[in-house]
């Protein structure tokens, strides 16, 4: 993922609520939403490329999602990042002990981060940092930086999100991602890539050449274990391409 806003609220009856933009090259082929065949109980999109997922559950009310941290100058792992979430939902480990045994594999991996958690727990994990966060209730966005930089895209989905809980319907947070607004240039991180990539880069939603986003997903984790997640996918204009929505009884 590129853009993941949640709020987390453990006591809630929907405890985590999220939105999410998947943001890569066209070319880059990948499935659909959906349960694999070679891991039953595991629902994901796929990268074809790598064999990974951005963003999934698993049938027992388990959650990861993972963005890359955006840094030029960071050395390439040998791994493909996607495997994470993939080995944490097809496990047995909590997200805890998972990432206690993912921290002397780290040099494996290009920068990112991971959300790993259940409907009780939810934990961050920042490779630069290389230690696990249990995260407090609150209203969270996470892009390729840190928890809660305050990148204007992140700002605007948090805000998008907010103005969504009392309602917080699949479609609705579906539509809330179709924000193509770009800040003032004045307003742009620098992370290294220049500054036409950084424009590109700035708005929640991205139609680029040959980059942009891929697909939203809407997850809703019910406090009964119950789990529903709405994956839209589009083409390389923006244009919607198709959406699958899966429901998990608690």
């Amino acid at each position: 993922m590129c853009l993941i806003a949640f709020a987390w609220r453990p006591d809630h009856p929907l405890p985590l609520v999220l939105a999410a933009n998947r943001d890569e090259f066209y070319e880059r082929s990948s499935l659909p939403l959906g349960e694999w065949a070679d891991a039953p109980g595991l629902y994901a999109g796929r990268d074809l490329q790598a064999g990974g997922t951005w963003l999934g559950v698993s049938r027992d009310g388990r959650f990861a999602a993972l963005t890359n941290i955006r840094d030029p100058r960071q050395a390439k792992g040998p791994r493909s990042r996607g495997e994470l979430p993939v080995e944490f939902l097809r496990g047995a480990l909590d997200a805890e002990a998972f990432l206690a045994g993912l921290r002397p594999r780290l040099g494996d991996y290009s920068g990112f981060n991971l959300l790993l958690g259940d409907r009780r727990r939810l934990f961050f994990f920042n490779s630069e940092e290389g230690c696990a966060r249990r995260l407090a209730p609150g209203l969270y966005g996470l892009s390729n930086a840190q928890l809660d930089t305050p990148w204007p895209k992140v700002l605007r989905a948090t805000a998008h999100l907010a103005g969504s809980l009392a309602d917080p319907h699949p479609q609705r947070l579906l539509d809330l991602l179709r924000d193509e607004r770009r800040p003032p240039r004045e307003l742009l991180p620098d992370t290294g890539i220049g500054l036409d990539w950084e424009l590109l880069l700035s708005s929640m939603f991205i139609v680029g050449p040959g980059y942009g986003t891929c697909a939203s997903t809407a997850l809703l984790l019910g406090a009964d274990g119950g789990v529903q997640l709405v994956e839209r996918r589009f083409d390389n204009r923006g244009v919607p391409a198709g959406e699958v929505s899966i429901r998990l009884p608690g």
